[in-house]
């Protein structure tokens, strides 16, 4: 560590902000009567020296792009976290006190409806993945001198998610990222040898891991310092903390975790006050350099460098399609991205790799992370990122998904290999449950294009929509069917196949379009002509253009999807209808757990076939 040491006045003055962040973390959580008084007082020397020390920050503008950014992965600590910022002079102390009230946004966990929040937190092991998209981007796209610091609680270090996030920054030498550990339990044994345990871990992992006791200034001044000078690797600072720190009768104490106070409240108050030299101390963090600013980005109305170039008739895999609209947005805009979990060679995404290998983050086989990198790189709109993968393995992250749209990401989703149409694979690798998964997901945007030519523009599509997005990339060869010069929208679908006498309406997305195609051709051998819809986003549901063309073919609808029956597309149209009377709906979907075999074979035995498509139709029209 550096020998550097702070003048005895300002370490004084940050010891008594330190103990007012804790009186703040008290009162805060008594007039809330909820919160972890306790897991904040472990962190208030940590913050301290954080705000008013060590970041440089724009307090006119939470979010510059230039300022060092915190993520709170411990998001329960967060009325420490609000008083730092408080203290800092961006509002009033009063306002403290509104932790937790219905109309205040000082929510019990953070969220970014504050302008100092960049991502929600409070779902634990996430932290670590979402500060390393931000420094990944601030090393190696913004190539500015910002940082970024993370601060995880000890308890969530057991998550494999954390250990996802400490292989990827280790990995990509993010030297300008800081994780600091607040190691508050109370060990059952020797707490040295455990903290030199974490710090083999660390260094294993390829971190500049230092040990410190986290109470003390002129230490996490020094090891802030160390971190700042330390090239090539990342830095995590073990800081040996206690839990309820200076609370008189609590200090030390598990049983108070997760409780405010209550009574003892006020003998706790008055200890910290008389800690204090000087109860009007106001300090100011670091403001933002004049050099090494982030660049000035555009990340709107992004468009493919070229349009669609597909002959009809021409034999293409989306997943293929997805690729190369991947790179043609990446030619139009320099802050497009690709991150991948080490399937870019399926998922096509290495097209983006080969043209742009400088914007194509390798995330390997931890989709955790994966998703969590992506949702920190598109941060303070730095970038537009695009992630990849089976679609069947976002499950995985489907957590950091979630915590995603809580914190208003953008982020792009394409899932390849989903359905029975993967064929020998197996189910193991079937996207079955995908669709159900983004649906349920606030604000999110499911397109599901069918060919070549929608698939590309549904790509550029995403790279333009708010919100979480999910492209379904089917994984056999379709035929292209629209023009290069078709146009398409979010919500609007296209009727594929109609004439004046149709008696049903069918409705396919990827493969079981092409089923329900070939279902009406039968079906006109034995004189019923059916209508064809492809829906082209399942979520936002085109449900005029169902109900209009529903209403034309008498009522009778059958949708046929290679997904399971729950939350899929049949069920987005069975409620699309549900207020509409006179409908009769025949939903076909993927039975049961499929199995290995040829894709063909396979749609039939599960039920979603042109054959049994073919039956339904028979059977509604008998109604």
């Amino acid at each position: 560590m550096s020998n550097a040491k702070l003048d005895s006045k300002v370490v004084q003055n940050l010891k008594d902000i330190a103990q007012k962040l804790r009186i703040h973390s008290i009162t805060s959580t008594q007039a809330a009567k909820s919160g972890h008084p306790t897991s904040c007082a472990s962190l208030a020397e940590i913050m301290a020296v954080l705000f008013f020390q060590q970041m440089r920050l724009n307090m006119k503008h939470p979010r510059d792009p230039s300022s060092d950014r915190l993520v709170l992965s411990k998001g329960h600590a967060a009325p420490i976290l609000y008083a730092a910022w408080a203290e800092a002079g961006l509002f009033p102390v009063e306002e403290l006190r509104n932790l937790r009230k219905v109309d205040s946004d000082l929510e019990g966990h953070p969220t970014p409806r504050l302008s100092f929040i960049d991502v929600s937190t409070g779902s634990l092991g996430q932290g670590i993945s979402v500060a390393a998209g931000m420094a990944y981007v601030g090393k190696y796209l913004d190539k500015a001198d910002y940082r970024t610091y993370v601060i995880v609680g000890d308890g969530e270090a057991t998550e494999g998610a954390v250990w996802e996030s400490l292989h990827f920054a280790g990995h990509y030498c993010l030297d300008n990222l800081c994780v600091i550990f607040d190691m508050n339990k109370i060990f059952c044994s020797d707490i040295g040898t455990e903290m030199e345990v974490y710090r083999e871990r660390l260094d294993a992992f390829g971190f500049n891991a230092l040990v410190l006791n986290g109470h003390d200034i002129d230490e996490l001044v020094k090891a802030f310092f160390n971190a700042a000078s330390t090239k090539g690797k990342p830095t995590a600072l073990l800081a040996k903390t206690i839990k309820g720190k200076d609370f008189v009768g609590i200090e030390g104490i598990d049983e108070m975790h997760a409780q405010p106070l209550g009574k003892r409240a006020e003998i706790a108050i008055k200890n910290l006050q008389m800690k204090i030299a000087n109860p009007n101390v106001r300090l100011s963090p670091k403001k933002v350099g004049k050099c090494g600013h982030a660049p000035e980005v555009h990340i709107n109305n992004i468009m493919l460098c070229s349009p669609p170039n597909y002959r009809l008739g021409d034999s293409v895999a989306p997943r293929f399609a997805y690729g190369t609209a991947l790179a043609k947005i990446a030619a139009d805009n320099p802050r497009v991205i690709a991150l991948d979990g080490d399937t870019k060679n399926s998922t096509y995404a290495d097209k983006m790799r080969n043209a742009f290998p400088e914007r194509f983050i390798e995330c390997f086989t931890a989709q955790q992370n994966l998703v969590g990198v992506a949702v920190g790189a598109s941060c303070r709109r730095r970038t537009v990122a695009f992630v990849s993968t089976y679609a069947t393995f976002f499950t995985r992250a489907f957590d950091q998904i979630r915590m995603g749209a809580i914190s208003h990401t953008n982020v792009n989703f394409a899932g390849s290999h989903c359905g029975c149409s993967i064929g020998e694979d197996g189910p193991s690798q079937m996207g079955l449950e995908d669709i159900a998964m983004f649906r349920s997901i606030p604000g999110s945007t499911v397109f599901y294009p069918t060919d070549a030519v929608s698939t590309e523009r549904a790509v550029e599509l995403a790279a333009n929509t708010k919100g979480v997005c999910f492209i379904r990339t089917t994984y056999p060869n379709t035929t292209v069917i629209y023009n290069n010069d078709e146009i398409f929208s979010v919500g609007v679908g296209k009727v594929v196949r109609q004439k004046p006498s149709d008696e049903v309406l069918l409705i396919g997305a990827g493969v079981t379009l092409y089923e329900c195609l070939a279902a009406a051709e039968r079906l006109e051998e034995d004189c019923i002509t059916a209508r064809v819809i492809d829906p082209f986003t399942v979520k936002p549901l085109d449900v005029q253009l169902i109900v209009k063309h529903g209403k034309l073919c008498h009522g009778r609808v059958v949708v046929a999807e290679d997904h399971y029956q729950q939350g899929g597309l049949g069920e987005a149209v069975l409620s699309a209808l549900a207020d509409y009377r006179n409908f009769v709906v025949k939903h076909l979907y993927v039975t049961t757990v499929p199995r290995s075999g040829p894709p063909a074979v396979l749609l039939d035995m599960f039920g979603v076939s042109s054959r049994n498509i073919y039956k339904a139709c028979v059977a509604i029209m008998k109604k």
